[in-house]
């Protein structure tokens, strides 16, 4: 009879392999892959691709100027050899705080949003959409097709605690080797639940509901931000991955709603089978 200790490790190291294996990590690069494949979301790109540049230019080149080689030095303080590569993860992830608030509050919040619906539209989700904005029943447009929200809507909420912990956990990247694996894991861990907010609104789930939906799947909403997280390090193309991801987002909530439809049209055809899916939830 196995000990309840060995099932606990049994869960621990199992859990993370099938997250890994169900690739939610590489939704936010399917994402940049099916934008550039949709030309249909091109002048939503368009809009703000002059903007984020211009801002992601003047906030790097300040920051490099100005902050490299002083926190370079002190870094080399404790860890000669990584200096350099620690202080540019340190700088890049300092310019991605600063670009993505300024950018987020005043310019891509409504971009995103509409990438993320008119992609669910496209994938035939128009009932899910149509909760909170009208869709147009004809047109070969998905973001043609879209109407002004009726109701409050946003991508994703400005969270002040998540700036908080990100410049707490700044400094994790003066740890030699295992800091900036680290700083980016334990920033993605709060940022990845906050792509699916939209999901959340749409699916119209209460604060309870929510948390048990993340909690499920902690270690893929996990992995999904720190990926996030890494296409926003990268200068200047950070505000293009802001957009890019928005559509990965958009592509693993339209798969996670074909699964919970197929589960309950399952369900209804088979009691059997949501007493088996309620135990696995559990």
């Amino acid at each position: 009879m196995a000990s309840p200790s060995s099932g606990v490790t049994h869960t621990i190291f199992l859990r993370p392999a099938r997250t890994v294996a169900s690739a939610s990590s590489l939704y936010p690069l399917k994402g940049l892959f099916y934008f550039v494949a949709r030309p249909f979301l091109y002048p939503l790109l368009r809009a703000r691709l002059l903007p984020a540049f211009l801002l992601s230019i003047f906030v790097l080149g300040n920051l490099f100027f100005w902050t490299y080689l002083p926190q370079v030095a002190f870094l080399a303080i404790f860890h000669y050899a990584g200096a350099w590569i620690n202080g540019t993860f340190l700088v890049l992830g300092e310019g991605a705080a600063i670009v993505a608030i300024l950018f987020e509050a005043f310019f891509v919040d409504e971009s995103q949003l509409d990438i993320f619906d008119s992609i669910l539209v496209e994938k035939g989700f128009e009932d899910l959409v149509s909760r909170r904005r009208p869709v147009a029943v004809e047109g070969d447009n998905p973001v043609k097709r879209l109407g002004r929200p009726t109701r409050s809507s946003v991508y994703g909420p400005f969270s002040l605690r998540q700036i908080v912990e990100f410049i707490f956990l700044l400094p994790l990247n003066f740890v030699p080797v295992v800091g900036v694996p680290l700083f980016l894991v334990l920033t993605g861990y709060r940022a990845g639940p906050l792509q699916h907010w939209r999901y959340f609104k749409l699916r119209e789930f209460d604060k309870k509901q929510r948390n048990a939906f993340v909690r499920r799947r902690r270690w893929q909403y996990t992995w999904f931000g720190t990926v996030a997280l890494m296409l926003q390090l990268v200068p200047v193309l950070s505000m293009l991955f802001l957009l890019t991801t928005a559509a990965g987002s958009a592509l693993w909530a339209a798969d996670l709603e074909t699964q919970q439809r197929q589960e309950e049209a399952q369900s209804r055809e088979d009691p059997e089978y949501t007493d088996n899916l309620i135990d696995n939830l559990v």
